[in-house]
């Protein structure tokens, strides 16, 4: 299922293409269409890493032309044509559709802590890093099915029964059977944040409990973003980061500034608490419903690459 598209149209010597990428949650695609007939095609796993798609143009255009395709910033994809060495067309002039590839050696130039600026002699190229990527996806993989059969058993029990405090409770336990079935299976089902977790568990169930009513139902997401959000910025500021900070960059590709993230994380704690509180306010319950399973998931990701964009740990920085 697709989740976005970019379309890029352009011209070539007079021939109309487009570049269509899109995206969907396992692979990005990119398409090259000369009116409405499909040139060449390729994909990318999510989880092999960035590339920029390079698609050859027709010969009969003159001479040897290629469109590349990348993404020219953390949010969106441009397209270059190039005529032998030179750039014939943008999409977005002056900007770089090798963008995110650069930024993914700067890290991997961090990562061995040396300067160089060829990948390959730091000792960690992209080859490693998707490698990397990839281990760090089968670890945590099962953690991320156990929040979205959460998140979809929590809908599913609301919108069939239309009783949001049955299915705050019947979430919050079967959050605490995972707990419990940790201690018998293998595998990470808890994400690494196991303690905490399971505290926030029991806080939403006993939060469920006390007050069985539709509308602290609701607000059951803001009260607990800002107590977490509480934590995190403690963790941020006070310890640099040293628990939250650590174990979130477990999960990513690129090295963090520990204290960043912590304090980054807290601040989308912070705006998704307010935007619930929003929506609970203001729209029906039932929309509150559908926000609180899908809606919010799209702002929240932008939010955090734009984290994560701000406590990446730059070549240049100390280590």
């Amino acid at each position: 299922m697709r989740i976005w598209t970019y379309l890029r149209p352009f011209s070539h010597h007079g021939v109309d293409y487009t570049v269509e990428v899109s995206f969907t949650f396992s692979q990005t695609f990119s398409r090259l269409f000369r009116g409405k007939k499909l040139l060449d095609e390729q994909s990318i796993q999510h989880m092999d890493g960035i590339q920029t798609f390079v698609h050859a143009l027709p010969a009969d255009v003159g001479g040897a032309a290629r469109v590349e395709v990348g993404y020219v910033s953390w949010w969106s994809v441009g397209i270059a044509v190039l005529q032998g060495d030179h750039t014939v067309y943008e999409s977005h002039p002056g900007k770089n559709v090798r963008f995110a590839e650069g930024m993914m050696q700067g890290s991997a130039l961090s990562l061995a802590n040396d300067g160089s600026s060829d990948p390959a002699s730091s000792g960690l190229d992209i080859g490693q890093m998707i490698e990397s990527n990839q281990s760090k996806w089968q670890r945590n993989k099962y953690s991320i099915y156990a929040d979205l059969a959460l998140g979809a058993l929590f809908y599913s029990v609301g919108k069939f029964t239309e009783d949001l405090a049955l299915a705050a409770i019947v979430g919050a336990g079967a959050g605490l059977a995972l707990v419990v079935l940790q201690r018998f299976v293998k595998v990470d089902l808890l994400g690494g944040f196991a303690v905490f977790g399971t505290i926030m568990l029991v806080i939403s169930a006993a939060f469920s409990l006390a007050l069985q009513d539709d509308y602290w139902v609701q607000m059951k997401g803001t009260v607990l973003g800002l107590l977490t959000a509480s934590v995190f910025m403690i963790d941020g500021v006070l310890r640099q980061g040293a628990y939250f900070g650590a174990r979130m960059e477990r999960y990513m590709p690129l090295p963090l500034h520990h204290n960043r993230i912590a304090v980054g994380m807290s601040g989308l704690g912070i705006v998704m608490a307010l935007a619930n509180y929003y929506v609970a306010e203001n729209f029906s319950e039932d929309f509150w419903l559908t926000w609180t399973t899908f809606l919010d998931m799209p702002l929240s990701i932008g939010l955090f690459y734009a984290i994560i964009f701000w406590a990446r740990k730059k070549p240049t920085d100390p280590a």
